[in-house]
Formats: structure tokens, sequence, C-alpha cells
């Protein structure tokens, strides 16, 4: 039944997440958030209202493509790979890299990155870390999680990409 002012169907129940649960999952996020900044050098901020850790792009810098791209190009860095995110619901994956450059004003890297789908992070722009969350519901996880404070320089994760994108 539906009463005046509420669209629900009588039984049915919400699926909405108590404040109780909010506030944990926040707290979840704060303490990885300085797991990240003590264990990674990731320096990111938790976003409040959301329970999402965001790092700015600019000390670290980030490759997005899709994961089919980044399965091989995974496999020519090898080792040298660096942490990768994977965000399963739209088949990408992001490579973190050392600090970004001025790579993003180059129309030639642009047009083959553009071409298989695939970008360099703008300076300035936010990269969503995984959270326990994220994890747990596999928006967000990571498929080679950060090791103390490595991250491949940029232009290597840009030449195996546009390798593996000439492939």
């Amino acid at each position: 039944m539906s009463t005046s002012g509420s669209h629900r169907v009588f039984g049915q129940t919400d699926v909405q997440p108590t404040a109780a649960q909010d506030f944990a999952a926040i707290q979840d996020a704060i303490a990885r958030c300085r797991g990240y900044r003590k264990d990674n050098g990731l320096y990111g901020v938790v976003d409040p209202a959301l329970g999402r850790i965001m790092l700015e792009v600019g000390a670290v810098g980030a490759v997005v493509m899709p994961a089919v791209l980044g399965k091989p190009v995974r496999e020519r860095l090898d080792s040298r790979s660096g942490p990768i995110i994977a965000h399963p619901r739209s088949g990408r994956w992001t490579f973190l890299t050392g600090p970004t450059d001025n790579s993003y004003l180059d129309m030639a890297l642009f047009a083959d990155l553009f071409r298989v789908c695939a970008s360099v992070a703008l300076p300035g722009s936010h990269i969503v870390l995984p959270s326990p969350t994220d994890e747990h519901t596999g928006y967000r996880t990571w498929i080679a999680p950060p090791e103390h404070d490595f991250r491949p320089e940029l232009a290597e994760v840009v030449a195996a990409t546009r390798a593996c994108a000439a492939r």
C-alpha cells in the first residue's frame, strides 16, 4: 500500500545505508587514506559526503585505458607496472605514475590515446583510490596495489600503451 506523499510499496525495505553505516564507511576510508599517505606517498583526502578517497593529479600522474588494453600494457611493463586501479563496471584501468608532465599538451599523443579510448589524466583532476567500501562492492579495486612509494614514470606507461595499441 502506498501512503500519501510516499511511493513505497508495503513490505518494501529501504536499501539506503544507515547513518551508522555511513559513519563507519567514512572512518574506514579515513584509515585507508592514512595508510596510503604513510605507506605509499599517495596524499589523498576523503570526500566527507561520499566517503571516497580523492587524489589530485600532479605529484602523481595517471593513464586511464580500457582493461583489454591495460592487460598487455601491464605485461609489457612487467614488475615496473606500479599501482593499477580497476573499475570493473566500466571495464577500465588506471595506472598511477610518477609526476605528471606536459605530455597532455602533445596533440599526436592525445590522438594516439584517443583512438584506443585511453587518456593521460590532466593536472588538477582527481583520481579516486579504492576505499574499503569500493572494494567490498566491487566498484573500484586494486589490480596491482601500491608497493611503498614506487610508481613508474609517466613516459614509461605512455610508451607501453602506445606500443601495445599499435599491435
